[in-house]
């Protein structure tokens, strides 16, 4: 099994997709018995550790951190709202067996999709989690269909769904990279639902089952997401966790035992904090240059990140980063709010970090025609006479 050596080459999720930065000196991560796993920080996107991170394995239950992210952001959009109520089908129903984890809603009852999101999140029902899937698609092959085009958008490039459980499945895979990514959007998307992955113990028919997610009783810095077995997939765990302004996500596929994967999680997140730290380079939705344009009503246009730009470097390192701006030349109207005018480049010792789009804080209307005709003529002599 590969391991990362102590010059560690970092990658970027930039948004959700993946761009390689400069070689950093690190200390060695822990060497951890398991078939896949990444640790990476939320807010930079940076990749601190990593074994075979694209390697497609079986998710088991972890599948059930898209199932819910669609949940949410179904929420989040109005198609759903929490108070609607969610029938049990027999086709979903659980019966209580004790080979799979259930809500216990009755059969040809219903319970509310709030409640549905708790018995998925927290107790990983297999029955809310199909009986959710049918209420949103009709059937749990197609909400399949619209979990892959989710993971396709996020940029989970290692990542097939064939059902809304996690149960083995002939095609159905993710990564512990895609996990990882997962997790940050569901932090990120589902702010308002996310403190629902830190609750302990959820009720339902009188049945009370605690988190699966052994941390949340342990660590305070805990506060998500899932875990998951079968036998094909072994012990498997995606956890965030904050300790003062950074927060670390960690997955882990295929450990041996409930126990190793909380050891090998707490191993792998206590690593992370003790040797690095994340430095805000430049503010988002700030101004960081002024521009000129031309052809456009106004001379100039503001531009800079619609993100802050953030770096995990070693503990020490961050005050020798650098930063500069590259605006392409000669802008001219019109121009969209948020378009793309240049990047925003972070450098370490001469050697590219990681680079963000620089984009125009404003719109800028095209002028009139003989304002045009003006500034035709001006870019006409400033590039005679370069």
């Amino acid at each position: 099994m590969s391991r990362f050596p102590v010059l560690l080459a970092a990658t970027v999720l930039t948004g959700w997709s993946l761009t390689a930065s400069a070689v950093t000196v690190v200390p060695s991560p822990p060497v951890l018995d398991n078939k896949a796993y990444v640790l990476v920080d939320y807010d930079s996107g940076q990749v601190l550790a990593s074994s075979n991170p694209d390697l497609q394995l079986p998710p088991a239950s972890l599948t059930k951190m898209m199932t819910s992210y669609i949940v949410e952001q179904s929420l989040l959009s109005g198609r759903l709202k929490e108070t609607d109520m969610v029938r049990m089908n027999e086709s979903a129903w659980c019966r209580g067996s004790s080979a799979e984890s259930c809500m216990y809603v009755p059969l040809n009852g219903s319970a509310s999709v709030l409640d549905m999101l708790r018995g998925i999140v927290i107790q990983s029902g297999n029955d809310a989690s199909k009986a959710v899937a049918e209420h949103i698609s009709g059937n749990e092959g197609a909400f399949a269909e619209v979990m892959n085009s989710e993971a396709k958008r996020l940029g989970m490039k290692n990542t097939h769904y064939m059902n809304a459980t996690g149960l083995p499945m002939d095609g159905h895979y993710s990564s512990a990279l895609d996990s990882a990514i997962l997790a940050r959007a569901i932090i990120k998307d589902s702010a308002k639902y996310y403190p629902i992955y830190s609750e302990k113990w959820f009720t339902y028919n009188n049945i009370k089952q605690g988190n699966r997610n052994a941390l949340l009783f342990t660590d305070p810095s805990v506060d998500g997401l899932k875990t998951g077995h079968t036998d094909a997939a072994g012990y498997c765990q995606v956890t965030s966790s904050k300790r003062g302004s950074m927060r670390l996500i960690s997955a882990i596929f295929g450990t041996k035992s409930m126990n190793e994967r909380a050891g090998q999680t707490r191993a792998l997140l206590n690593w992370g904090y003790s040797n690095f730290e994340t430095t805000s380079l430049r503010p988002g939705n700030q101004s960081l240059a002024t521009t000129p344009i031309w052809l456009g009503k106004v001379d100039t246009v503001n531009v800079g990140l619609t993100d802050p730009l953030q770096v995990t470097l070693p503990r020490g390192q961050s005050a020798q980063v650098q930063t500069a701006l590259s605006v392409s030349p000669n802008l001219t109207a019109p121009i969209q709010k948020g378009q793309v005018v240049g990047k925003v480049i972070a450098t370490l010792d001469g050697k590219t970090l990681v680079e963000r789009p620089l984009v125009a804080l404003e719109p800028v209307e095209q002028a009139g025609f003989f304002s045009r005709m003006i500034d035709h003529i001006k870019m006409f002599f400033s590039k005679l006479f370069k």
